[in-house]
């Protein structure tokens, strides 16, 4: 099959791109309005940039149905702040129910029935059981689209804090049979990091040789 993207319709493409990028990991991300109000959403257009400095970036995408801009990226256009949460798998019906479509007004904290605790630095509170959670401040946007429906913000923002639960931590490294994170198929798929399986990288000797070694 041979598409042209131009050709079809956008949500035809956009199926197309969530159902064939997988697994993607999900950003839970709290921000706080200008009057104060709380906000958490999940975006699954998300990933890691650099680690000197570290930097996140979630993509907000505009509504399919005008191209107003969703919450989070208004909040944090106006704060220059957010908190990205990882989502364990207890933690799944909670996330969802706070993708739901609900005003500006609207805490998803309480909606979802979730206990916050405060950031370090930022001003947006964090998911207490979230098992590992990254405080942000802002570095940029890129608006990509313009304001068409789905067109998409691609934020990048530095870590300026990490939290991770106590029970995930082993001596510098997050242990993922703790943190049990979930991560976005296509549709109304999740999937979960549970079933794993392991490659050693290639290392490559002064002569050109190529070996794979064993698996520590």
């Amino acid at each position: 099959m041979d598409i042209d993207p131009k050709a079809i319709a956008s949500r035809d493409v956009y199926r197309l791109l969530i159902g064939g990028v997988l697994p993607r990991p999900i950003a839970w991300v709290s921000t706080i309005a200008p009057d104060g109000t709380p906000n958490l959403a999940p975006f699954s257009f998300f990933t890691v940039v650099c680690e000197n400095p570290p930097t996140l970036c979630v993509v907000p995408a505009r509504r399919g149905s005008d191209g107003g801009r969703k919450d989070t990226l208004v909040n944090i256009e106006a704060t220059g702040e957010f908190v990205v949460n990882i989502v364990g798998e207890t933690l799944a019906d909670a996330m969802n129910l706070s993708a739901a479509a609900v005003g500006p007004d609207v805490d998803e904290f309480a909606l979802a029935g979730l206990e916050t605790t405060p950031s370090v630095v930022v001003r947006p509170p964090r998911v207490t059981l979230s098992p590992v959670a990254y405080e942000c401040q802002l570095d940029r946007i890129v608006h990509v689209g313009g304001e068409m429906p789905g067109a998409g913000s691609l934020v990048l923002g530095t870590v300026v804090r990490i939290h991770v639960a106590d029970d995930a931590w082993d001596n510098g490294r997050i242990l993922t049979d703790v943190a049990r994170q979930i991560g976005r198929g296509g549709g109304d798929d999740y999937i979960r990091t549970t079933d794993r399986f392991r490659l050693a990288r290639p290392v490559v000797a002064p002569d050109g040789t190529i070996t794979i070694p064993p698996l520590a």
